[in-house]
């Protein structure tokens, strides 16, 4: 038995997985590895590209690695349950005119829970994974996420979702190092090729990038039902006809194939009427919103008025702004104009580099 424990690596066959694991077993854990199989391309329709932790090659490469410095590896399909929770509420959140993360549901429901269901299985004591944060105990007894020390590429925002239970069993290593520093441990553990290795950036299961075509494939007749909807002004005005309303997203000025003499950008969707609002860019500016089905990390809950940072996307700087509660939520107030506040997408409040919690923004414009 290893002094340090038993600990299960997500390996998806990439760089920052395989290091990870190497470098715990390096530190004394005794590694158990495991990739995860959430997709199946043949089913796709999208092309043959196969992209991050579901292509053959990626698991060949996770095994190798595993079986080279001698700890065990598994396959684990998930598909089912990843396809019944992850996917369904990709193709619903569309369907309901919001804009979807779908990394989020997937760290949220799937993997971690699936992770930590086969560590228990397995007897390990704890569960690793590649991303850019750090994980904590802090003073009040909680445990805490924190943005990574690269901030180019920290995954705080994708984990709000984590609860109490998962956190207190999981390890993040690399949020300690900048990616710089990872591709030169790749490369003095013997992997010179996984250091160059591109990165995916793409949804696992939109290989092609385009969740226009996997809606349509996804959804039996969408493209008929949808199709000759209006584009109309915050008046209410028609505009021109569009080809549907599940194929726009919050703040879209590209692809709209309307010509008004002047940039526009989609403001609202209604997929009540099938009605897509166009505006100028500072109709997306708001000062507030609503955030649902929250999860606090940091504390158990918060005092009205807290101020706090607040990310409403991925590659969002944050803003200021206060939280209150609400019965439905958090009512988040911003100090400044925010643009573009997408229903679907992730709000995460921050206190410096820790996260507080986060949600689903609902809908933006309280007042």
């Amino acid at each position: 038995m290893s002094r340090k424990g038993k600990v299960l690596v997500a390996m998806s066959g990439g760089i920052d997985s395989t290091v990870t694991a190497l470098m715990l077993h390096e530190q004394g854990y005794e590694v158990v590895g495991i990739t995860m199989k959430t997709w199946d391309y043949a089913t796709s329709g999208g092309g043959h590209k196969e992209t991050g932790c579901c292509n053959l090659d990626s698991f060949n490469d996770a095994r190798a690695a595993a079986v080279q410095h001698g700890f065990p590896h598994f396959i684990l399909d998930i598909r089912e349950e990843f396809g019944d929770f992850v996917i369904e509420n990709f193709v619903e959140e569309y369907m309901a005119g919001r804009t979807p993360n779908p990394c989020v549901m997937c760290n949220t429901h799937i993997k971690w829970r699936a992770l930590l269901k086969r560590a228990n299985a397995l007897g390990c004591d704890f569960i690793a994974t590649g991303h850019y944060a750090n994980v904590y105990q802090a003073a009040n007894g909680r445990y805490v996420i924190s943005k990574g020390l690269d901030e180019t590429k920290d995954q705080s925002y994708v984990l709000w979702g984590l609860d109490q239970e998962l956190l207190s069993r999981t390890i993040m290593p690399l949020g300690k190092y900048r990616k710089t520093a990872i591709r030169q441990m790749a490369h003095d553990y013997g992997y010179p090729e996984l250091a160059k290795k591109s990165e995916s950036y793409e949804i696992c299961f939109v290989p092609d990038n385009d969740y226009r075509g996997f809606l349509k494939r996804r959804v039996g007749g969408l493209e008929s039902d949808v199709q000759g909807g209006w584009f109309v002004n915050k008046d209410g005005k028609q505009l021109g006809q569009h080809k549907g309303y599940p194929f726009y997203t919050i703040g879209q000025r590209k692809g709209l194939d309307i010509a008004l003499g002047k940039p526009a950008y989609v403001t609202a969707i209604d997929p009540l009427t099938n009605t897509v609002v166009l505006g100028d860019e500072t109709d997306l500016e708001q000062n507030d919103m609503l955030v649902s089905k929250i999860n606090w990390i940091k504390y158990e809950g918060i005092a009205d008025g807290m101020e706090v940072f607040t990310k409403i996307r991925y590659k969002d700087k944050g803003c200021l702004s206060n939280l209150y509660n609400a019965d439905d939520g958090i009512n988040v107030r911003f100090y400044e104009h925010v643009k573009s506040i997408a229903p679907g997408q992730s709000a995460v409040f921050y206190e410096g580099d820790e996260v507080i919690g986060g949600g689903i923004i609902q809908r933006g414009a309280l007042l």
